[in-house]
């Protein structure tokens, strides 16, 4: 098992369960049938969500989840949380935006001393939890500012940035990056003409 919305990009998975919330991202439709929106019916939704649930289980040790059947009223729940998500990641949350979707955790007390944060609910909601959750983790941990969208706006692929200095803005700098580069060196050219 894979994220497999996320390695369809060739992008390797953020680490732990970060790699949930990545995966969602990468759900969007890019470059158009070449890579639908996983999002954009049930049948589609419920393989991504099953594959992307059974490794999330798997990289963060926690339990599979209850099967979790969507219907076409939770997929505009999960889109609308995607959509939110990336408009934070692109800084481009309106300045009094309706509310998001909600979720419910539950903290553990382990046998080590740390606490856990553990999604609740049923269905949709228990995936709403388990998102926020791993947000809420991320956040905690700094490595939520790791987790960015590609800047070439063609693409919007949501990468795992592993440079030292946190100073990645493509995806990938073969694609992406040259196409940009490429495209501003042009328009460099024309103006001095």
């Amino acid at each position: 098992m894979s994220y497999a919305a996320t390695e369809r990009f060739e992008v390797e998975p953020a680490p732990g369960g970060l790699a949930l919330v990545q995966d969602l991202l990468n759900t969007i439709g890019v470059g158009g049938p070449v890579h639908p929106d996983l999002l954009a019916d049930v049948d589609h939704a419920q393989r991504w969500l099953d594959a992307a649930l059974e490794q999330w289980a798997e990289a963060t040790g926690s339990g599979p989840p209850h099967e979790i059947v969507l219907t076409d009223r939770d997929l505009p729940r999960l889109r609308t949380l995607r959509d939110r998500l990336r408009g934070i990641l692109e800084h481009r949350t309106p300045p009094d935006p309706p509310p998001g979707p909600a979720g419910s955790l539950r903290l553990d007390l382990t046998a080590d001393g740390r606490i856990e944060a553990r999604p609740e609910g049923t269905g949709i909601g228990w995936v709403v939890s388990a998102l926020l959750g791993e947000m809420y983790e991320a956040r905690r941990d700094d490595t939520w500012r790791r987790l960015k969208t590609c800047r070439y706006e063609k693409c919007a692929v949501a990468f795992f940035d592993r440079s030292r200095n946190n100073s990645g803005v493509w995806h990938d700098v073969r694609i992406c990056g040259n196409a940009v580069n490429l495209r501003a060196s042009r328009a460099r050219r024309r103006q001095q003409a």
